[in-house]
């Protein structure tokens, strides 16, 4: 009899353990799924605000979803919408090189995403225009420095135009000293 005792106290023992596991397991996932339903919130609070054309707010609501779950989706989708911010052309804190550094976060941290094909197709996109861009200053420069080419040209025709016209003052000047002489 004693070891029935002892079998029953341990299994009531380990049904105890048991249901503080499950019970701790169930915070843990009632806490992810608050979190994730939070996040929800901010995500389309933030399409809200970039229809708006709160960019700064906007971005504000897709961090917080950042600082929430950190790598964890729906922070690919923050990650997206951020790059698209800084990709915006109405956002006067246009930065392609921050949306280009958020694209590749999303693609290098959420490989699988949805969204990491089209974050790919933007990546090439900003790296493409990144190009042109120096191409465009580059000609820009040498169209300057061309400029400034054909004013320095043109000021020594001038200079040169000026110098034959007194060439030849002077060469009517000896032509009529000349006749003077001969006469």
């Amino acid at each position: 009899m004693g070891r029935k005792r002892i079998w029953t106290r341990q299994y009531f023992h380990i049904s105890i353990a048991c249901m503080i596991l499950i019970s701790l397991a169930g915070c843990v996932m009632l806490t992810k799924m608050k979190a994730e339903t939070g996040s929800r919130g901010h995500l389309v609070t933030a399409q809200k605000l970039l229809d708006q054309g709160d960019y700064e707010g906007a971005l504000k609501e897709n961090q917080k979803v950042l600082s929430c779950l950190g790598n964890v989706s729906p922070s690919d989708e923050s990650l997206f919408n951020m790059a698209l911010i800084y990709a915006h052309a109405g956002y006067s804190k246009r930065n392609p090189d921050k949306s280009l550094d958020y694209f590749k976060r999303l693609v290098k941290v959420f490989p699988h995403s949805p969204l990491a094909g089209q974050a790919k197709i933007w990546i090439g996109i900003l790296k493409e225009h990144k190009k042109l861009s120096t191409e465009v200053e580059d000609l820009n420069r040498s169209i300057s420095k061309s400029y400034s080419e054909n004013e320095r040209l043109n000021q020594e025709i001038e200079d040169l135009k000026m110098t034959i016209r007194k060439s030849k003052q002077v060469d009517i000047e000896i032509d009529g000293k000349k006749k003077e002489l001969s006469k």
